[in-house]
């Protein structure tokens, strides 16, 4: 039977044994309702509290700045749509933050988008240019979760703070796998979700500084300090938490073995098609194991079916894009051409891939490559 290799990591991650472990009392006995005020919500209410400081020790907050969401993409909204004046967000954000912008705009809200750089970074400069009065709030993602560039956030936060802006990232792709920092960077807002860090899908949280205030984007009861109502999803935080601490604690051994297939891989693909062309300013300043990747001539969606009949999972753009073929708008804005655009690949590395899974992504590159080059030259 055919090995299948996983290397769509930054679309979502396997959970971890060791948060499914921590999750299962919570999914069987342990099942009181927190907010009770008998015994059965003990057990709950203690682990809520645990995994909020557990969390908050990852990205320097305090436990009282975690608030639990369903995800990055409420996170996102609740920023967005619960945040007061003008919006500026950059123009390669993940559509949780465009879509929930563009809403806000139908509403009569005003949103200036800022594009990044062709390399694939957000500059100051750019959103000192773009500067409209009555901008209240700046959002820019920490790392892209296409090419995986990563943008220089305490810099944009520290301009925002001194136009009288709040400042949100979304550090969904990042967290779990660089530093984060929410005190070094300043930021008022960070979005999370636990399964980019091999946690649980629909589980998520969102820091919220001190002393910042925010409309609360689901009203009903008083969980959360009262602004993010419904009962907490107590197994799958507690399985966001360990597996966040899991990771952070083994952060730079991880990143450098990602690193290594990274690099292993854009060696092998210089020999198979030199012709290649890499976004994410060729690993420098990207997250660890990501490899955007365009070979001109050839489909990415091509290429994504055919290493998918080999057992081979990776990904033609965002995975939230995955049922549409137009290009990708992360390209768009960094001023990709269409067609170079539609023959990329993403390939993300997790900490269980191996260097054999490298050599097995290359050869059935090969394989693909030399095939479609017969298809189009019929006398070779």
């Amino acid at each position: 039977m055919m090995k299948r290799i996983y290397a769509d990591h930054a679309a979502t991650t396997p959970l971890l044994p060791e948060a499914l472990e921590a999750m299962m009392p919570f999914l069987k006995e342990n099942f009181g309702n927190p907010s009770s005020l008998h015994g059965w919500s003990k057990p709950t209410r203690r682990a809520l509290a645990d995994a909020r400081a557990s969390i908050a020790a990852c990205i320097n907050a305090e436990p009282e700045e975690i608030f639990f969401t369903s995800g990055g993409t409420e996170a996102d909204n609740w920023v967005i749509k619960g945040s007061s004046g003008g919006l500026m967000v950059s123009a390669y954000e993940h559509h949780a933050v465009l879509n929930a912008a563009a809403s806000e705009a139908r509403k009569g809200r005003g949103v200036v988008y800022v594009r990044p750089n062709m390399k694939g970074f957000v500059e100051d400069g750019k959103i000192a240019k773009a500067w409209k009065n009555g901008i209240g709030l700046v959002s820019v993602m920490t790392a892209n979760n296409e090419i995986g560039t990563r943008n220089n956030i305490a810099n944009l936060a520290r301009y925002a703070h001194k136009k009288g802006a709040l400042f949100h990232t979304d550090a969904v792709q990042a967290v779990g796998h660089v530093p984060v920092d929410v005190r070094a960077w300043d930021v008022d807002f960070l979005s999370a979700s636990a399964h980019k860090f091999n946690g649980p899908k629909g589980i998520g949280f969102l820091f919220i500084r001190k002393g910042v205030r925010l409309a609360p984007l689901l009203d009903g009861g008083q969980q959360e300090g009262g602004i993010r109502a419904g009962t907490e999803n107590v197994a799958s935080i507690v399985g966001m938490a360990t597996a966040l601490k899991f990771n952070c604690e083994r952060m730079e051994e991880n990143a450098a073995h990602l690193d290594t297939l990274a690099l292993r891989l854009r060696d092998g693909i210089g020999h198979v098609f030199p012709n290649a062309i890499y976004f994410g300013n060729g690993g420098i300043g990207q997250l660890p194991g990501f490899v955007s990747v365009s070979f001109p001539g050839h489909s990415s969606e091509g290429l994504l079916h055919m290493l998918d009949l080999k057992s081979i999972a990776v990904s033609a753009g965002a995975a939230c894009d995955s049922k549409n073929t137009h290009v990708s708008h992360v390209l768009k804005a960094i001023n990709v051409k269409k067609d170079i655009a539609s023959s990329t690949i993403r390939i993300t590395f997790g900490p269980e891939n191996t260097p054999n899974d490298v050599d097995e992504i290359l050869i059935a590159l090969t394989a693909i490559l030399k095939w479609g080059q017969k298809e189009k030259d019929p006398l070779s």
